[in-house]
């Protein structure tokens, strides 16, 4: 039976190395770039795909779960600054920036190895309203105060989401770092406790339960949470989604749907039931 260091919370490295201990740790930390006939994608050794990118038109949304990510469209429409935590394949943040041509977008990587593919990606060079930061996006957001409109954490390495991505002093850190109204945007990657544990530490920092929705059927829950929000008006967050589709914009009806489901009846305390149970 395996032995967790952190058995309320076990690491993507505490099961490899409870079940596969002869594995070598040196090829699954390494970022491999996967070229296919009509797609290139970024992957970490043997695991999964991080980020895939159309090669005819490098700024389309190609993971479903990176469009309900962009669904804080619905609650903040007009951004002046998007922090992305987790450059990847830069998918979110080149769409940010092609769909806020006002906004200011903020990229923080931990690995510089996956920033020296920027290029590879499409990914714009540094410049007035796009950047990327080498930084540990903890001690990074630790330093912000009242700073973005918009955050978005899709930071994951070879092993799944970094507990410093996940604590309670990161969301308190998230939090600090939005302005009023500001949106935290959380892929949860996986149904189950530590999705379950992480949606309700977003909770405790925001004093409310997140939104939930998810990518597709059975696939990444997405937790969203508005800074100082009021009660949601749904019949208004459905005409936005229809404006938002007829305007050219992404398709965010079954988002709001999603959300409403999930928010309809449930008293707080409940609030893992989206993230486990969502449909």
């Amino acid at each position: 039976m395996p032995s967790w260091k952190n058995p309320a919370f076990p690491s993507g490295q505490d099961v490899l190395d409870a079940f596969f201990p002869e594995l070598p740790r040196r090829h699954l930390d390494v970022p491999v770039v996967r070229e296919g006939l009509r797609t290139r994608s970024l992957c970490f050794g043997v695991l999964d795909v991080q980020t895939a990118m159309c090669k005819s038109d490098p700024l389309a949304l190609q993971l479903p779960y990176t469009r309900a990510m962009m669904a804080f469209e619905l609650f903040q429409p007009a951004p002046s600054h998007i922090l992305v935590v987790g450059l990847g394949g830069g998918s979110l943040s080149k769409y940010c920036h092609c769909r806020f041509p006002r906004a200011v977008v903020t990229t923080i990587e931990i690995d510089e190895r996956v920033i020296a593919l920027r290029r590879q990606f499409h990914i714009p060079a540094d410049s007035a309203r796009f950047r990327v930061i080498h930084a540990d996006a903890a001690a990074h957001l630790a330093e912000l105060h009242n700073d973005a409109d918009v955050i978005l954490l899709d930071g994951f390495d070879a092993f799944g989401l970094p507990a410093n991505l996940a604590s309670h002093a990161f969301y308190d850190a998230c939090h600090a770092a939005l302005r009023e109204n500001g949106v935290l945007v959380a892929n949860l990657l996986e149904r189950g406790s530590r999705a379950a544990a992480c949606l309700e530490r977003i909770g405790y920092a925001f004093g409310q339960r997140p939104f939930c929705t998810h990518a597709v059927r059975g696939g990444n829950p997405v937790a969203m949470v508005v800074k100082t929000a009021s009660a949601p008006d749904w019949p208004a967050l459905h005409a936005r989604a229809r404006d938002i589709a007829l305007r050219g914009g992404l398709e965010y009806h079954a988002h709001v749907k999603n959300m409403e489901r999930n928010d309809s009846g449930r008293p707080a305390r409940n609030a893992v039931a989206c993230v486990v149970h969502g449909t």
